[in-house]
């Protein structure tokens, strides 16, 4: 592996490195902490992992992270789960994020677009105003600290608001996209049992108008728990009856207060795909999430004043979160609210140009489509401003980074693009972004800093230049601190450490190469990862076998070495039942409306029955691992099966797809 691509694609200039701020973070840690003053990233990375409280004490200086009440130390207990961050401090995450208020009140925190209207500037005053007067109307209606306060809203600057008056106040946000069913979001939300739920009447995509009252209405039904629900008019449409108006709740010229709550404090609480029953509701820290984020986007994607951020996401993904982190840094985030393709491929590029963005991220899905539908980006548009392409959701396939280096190249663009890998489960990246490394295609530049990445095989013996687990051997700051509704941990346990004992089995193949870099070869795991957003099997499950035709079904996910996504839909039929137009319109159509669009499949399949565990479970990592070519014998253990002759069909289709 690590003589694959012995030139790098693209090598930073030396006054890249001079400038980057990881450059002088390494300077100043090597005066003040100890930090190795010379070898580069690899030591300093090094460093970051073997001085691990050195280190995180480190991030807290440089970024003057503000303890109201000093910690005792940087790490207590560092045994996982349930590692303890900085006890005694408290903080506040929405104080850090606002705090470029106060120096430049009068320049764009956020820029807001959709499919209607050019770039919107929301100002950091304006921003703190909104935030101090929300916040003050959350507490006149009881909103206390470790209260849940949910929104159903698209990527708008009333979603970022409504974040940032909840942290204030010491609440647990948790939202959801509007293009969710109404079961998918009561499968999240009443987990939490929220007191507070901001609403939108509707949403714009793809040049058409969703109207989304009547789910609200049931939302409103199904959350006994609601003691208020704020509307926000987006398509403008009066508030339903008893629902409460944005607009007079965030009127008022107040000033923000802060609730100081302890560095563990729930921050906010973000869902897994729910692959086996319910989505896990992750619960991450107020402080965790702060210095992770302050140390990945202010060192690692090199993100300060000057910059604008941009990310296509929705609000129902962990970058959604990531990107309105962007403000801790004092950079301008950009929100669009709109269809990634709309009204040609080259939206998200137009989105850029007209908001000046310097950090471009999208998902590789994306990079594929453009290429694929002869996007010539750099050519077209000015796209001067752009710094980095940064691309995630699944990993890069190789011609994508050869065609963005190769468009940005023939305009002269000196273009660093950082293909990155993380998760929902610690809302950051495991490995990524590096403004100071080379680029090797295919190849994501290193591992974090403070992040203990390792590739181990089944005996949990570490790997390099061979596939293996991605596992992280040391704690950060921004793994859960629990799951809700998971009183004894066991479900959190269960999802992370009971591979490898006390180490973070992730769910990803990797391969760390000799030469620091790291390959992502997709999940270990049958969650569904499509478009960049994961999704779970259990959801179509539910939706699909309402229907009487439909006995059984089995969904699988496959990554194609071209860089597509194959989704496939397996359906064991009810006797009598035929998979006709007629019933393949009905299975599209009720995931479409009760899940989302994204949730439809790329084909529906006739199979003579969908094979099991002897103890009833359905085995997706078996089917998934036939269909990419694995064979029979090293792709299940034939002694669990109930059915071994059902895989044969499987196996069959493989070899029969081009």
């Amino acid at each position: 592996m690590s003589t694959v691509n012995p030139q790098p694609l693209w090598q930073p200039e030396p006054q890249r490195i001079a400038r980057a701020r990881i450059t002088r973070f390494q300077t100043w840690a090597a005066e003040h902490h100890g930090a190795p003053a010379e070898g580069g990233y690899p030591a300093l990375h090094q460093w970051s992992v073997d001085e691990l409280d050195t280190f995180w004490k480190a991030v807290t200086e440089w970024f003057d992270v503000r303890f109201s009440t000093p910690y005792a130390r940087v790490l207590g207990d560092r045994t996982m789960p349930g590692a303890q961050w900085f006890p005694g401090a408290t903080l506040n995450y929405a104080e850090h994020a606002l705090r470029a208020a106060g120096t430049r009140p009068d320049e764009p925190a956020l820029l807001y677009v959709d499919e209607t209207h050019d770039p919107a500037p929301v100002t950091w005053a304006e921003l703190r105003r909104q935030v101090g007067s929300l916040a003050a109307e959350l507490r006149a209606l009881g909103v206390r600290p470790g209260d849940r306060v949910s929104g159903y809203l698209p990527n708008i600057p009333q979603a970022v608001v409504a974040l940032l008056a909840t942290a204030a106040v010491g609440g647990v946000w948790t939202s959801c996209a509007p293009d969710f069913g109404a079961r998918s979001v009561l499968d999240r939300f009443q987990q939490v049992e929220p007191v507070v739920l901001f609403t939108v009447d509707g949403y714009r995509y793809g040049g058409k108008e969703h109207d989304r009252r009547d789910t609200v209405a049931e939302l409103r039904r199904e959350l006994p728990t609601l003691r208020a629900v704020i509307h926000i008019p987006l398509l403008g449409t009066a508030a339903p009856e008893g629902a409460l108006e944005w607009g007079t709740l965030t009127a008022a010229d107040t000033e923000p207060v802060f609730e100081q709550v302890p560095f563990d404090h729930p921050l906010w609480v973000l869902y897994s795909s729910g692959t086996t029953g319910l989505p896990k509701a992750i619960v991450q820290s107020q402080g965790g999430i702060l210095v992770e984020h302050l140390k990945q986007l202010g060192l690692h994607c090199d993100l300060g004043p000057e910059d604008r951020f941009f990310w296509y996401t929705s609000t129902g993904w962990m970058m959604w979160n990531f990107l309105v982190s962007g403000l801790l840094t004092g950079t301008t985030i950009v929100l669009y609210d709109g269809s990634p393709g709309f009204p040609a491929t080259d939206a998200q590029w137009r989105i850029a140009e007209r908001t000046g963005a310097t950090l471009f991220g999208t998902s590789a899905a994306y990079v594929m489509a453009c290429r694929k539908a002869d996007v010539h980006p750099a050519r077209e548009l000015d796209l001067s401003a752009i710094q980095c392409v940064a691309t995630t959701g699944s990993p890069l396939p190789p011609d994508g980074f050869r065609w963005l280096h190769d468009e940005f190249a023939d305009s002269g663009a000196d273009l660093w693009i950082a293909s990155v890998s993380g998760g929902t489960d610690v809302c950051s990246c495991f490995a990524g972004a590096v403004p100071t490394l080379p680029v090797h295609i295919g190849e994501l530049q290193a591992p974090g800093l403070g992040t203990d990445l390792q590739a181990w095989d089944p005996n949990g013996d570490p790997l390099t230049d061979e596939v293996g687990e991605l596992v992280v051997t040391n704690p950060m700051p921004s793994m859960p601190i629990r799951f809700w509704n998971d009183p004894d941990g066991s479900r959190y346990h269960d999802s992370y450490f009971d591979t490898y004992p006390g180490v973070w089995r992730h769910g990803d193949w990797i391969t760390l190469t000799s030469r620091g870099s790291v390959v992502i070869h997709g999940r270990s795991d049958s969650t569904l990862n499509r478009q960049g957003v994961r999704m779970g099997s259990a959801d179509i499950y539910e939706a699909v076998e309402r229907l009487p035709e439909i006995k059984e079904s089995l969904v699988i996910g496959i990554e194609q070495p071209d860089g597509g996504y194959w989704m496939p839909l397996f359906v064991h039929l009810a006797p009598g039942a035929t998979l006709d137009e007629a019933l393949l319109d009905r299975v599209k159509q009720t995931i479409r409306t009760q899940l989302s669009p994204r949730h439809v499949p790329d084909e529906v399949i006739d199979v003579p029955g969908i094979p099991h565990t002897l103890t009833g479970k359905r085995i997706e990592v078996p089917v998934k691992r036939l269909l990419q070519g694995t064979p029979l014998d090293k792709a299940v253990n034939a002694g669990s099966i109930d059915n071994l002759d059902l895989l044969h069909f499987y196996e069959n289709l493989a070899r029969k797809r081009p």
